[in-house]
């Protein structure tokens, strides 16, 4: 069995490497990012993502799942690394780490690619700044069956750690398309006869007064400021959630889930 090489030292050139990716510039330069714990680094394996390398702490060994994963590992043709308790905590993004991480490449596709003969549905950022509600919305895009989530410039990193780590794996499971500029991304769109859908409190109509069965794109909007005018401008509909309680709206992860589970519902009774 071979073991990882150990690295005990900040002057490591492999830990600086792995310290790096911590900071967006060096993940899309590298097209590559952290993902932490057992189970996502067991998902990471099992997924069509290559794995660069993993890095784990000795103490991974004290659970029979960890054991039976670093076994798999230095079994198989993964680099793999094995740092110092302090070293991999200063790398680690959780207050209990699970002393394991893996390195995984990644690369956005692109919309044709995403395509399908029929019912597409693809969810469209606008300015989502909130780590925890990208997570959000990646994670109950791939429930609820999106072809893809459409991120554009003025989003958070898709790969920022508190993202991934509340995607739940969902991240290795969904297509991630990227545009910089948002109008390019809409103007594709229509193109191939998706219709835009945008969450607006701006509106008379209900998300379920609205046919959410023909192919779409539903947007979603910053948390603080909801959808820019221009992208309202070129919104085929808008649409809002009803709420009978004295919250004026919904944060942006929950309120893209009531509309996700719409599109589904929708779509199952359609069948």
């Amino acid at each position: 069995m071979k073991h990882g090489l150990e690295i005990d030292s900040h002057s490591n050139p492999r830990f600086k490497w792995l310290k790096s990716l911590l900071k967006k510039r060096s993940r899309w330069k590298e097209s590559a990012f952290i993902i932490e714990g057992v189970r996502s680094v067991e998902q990471a394996l099992d997924s069509e993502h290559e794995v660069e390398c993993i890095a784990y702490s000795d103490l991974i060994r004290k659970t029979d799942r960890g054991s039976n994963l670093l076994e798999r590992i230095q079994r198989s043709n993964t680099k793999n690394f094995c740092l110092d308790e302090k070293l991999f905590r200063e790398i680690s993004d959780t207050e209990e780490p699970q002393w394991i991480m893996a390195v995984v490449k990644f690369g956005f596709k692109s919309l044709e690619e995403s395509l399908k003969t029929e019912g597409n549905f693809f969810v469209l950022l606008d300015r989502v700044q909130d780590p925890g509600n990208m997570g959000t919305i990646i994670r109950t895009g791939e429930a609820f069956g999106a072809n893809g989530i459409i991120v554009t410039d003025g989003c958070v990193d898709v790969y920022n750690s508190k993202t991934v780590r509340s995607t739940m794996g969902a991240l290795l499971d969904i297509s991630l398309i990227y545009y910089e500029d948002i109008e390019e991304a809409i103007s594709e769109l229509k193109s191939r006869g998706i219709k835009i859908v945008s969450s607006s409190l701006n509106t008379e109509n209900m998300l379920y007064d609205i046919d959410l069965r023909e192919d779409m794109a539903l947007v979603v909007g910053n948390e603080g400021s909801g959808i820019s005018e221009r992208v309202v401008e070129l919104s085929d509909e808008l649409a809002k959630i009803p709420m009978v309680g004295k919250a004026e709206s919904l944060n942006a992860g929950v309120a893209s889930g009531v509309f996700m589970y719409e599109v589904l519902r929708q779509r199952i009774e359609q069948k």
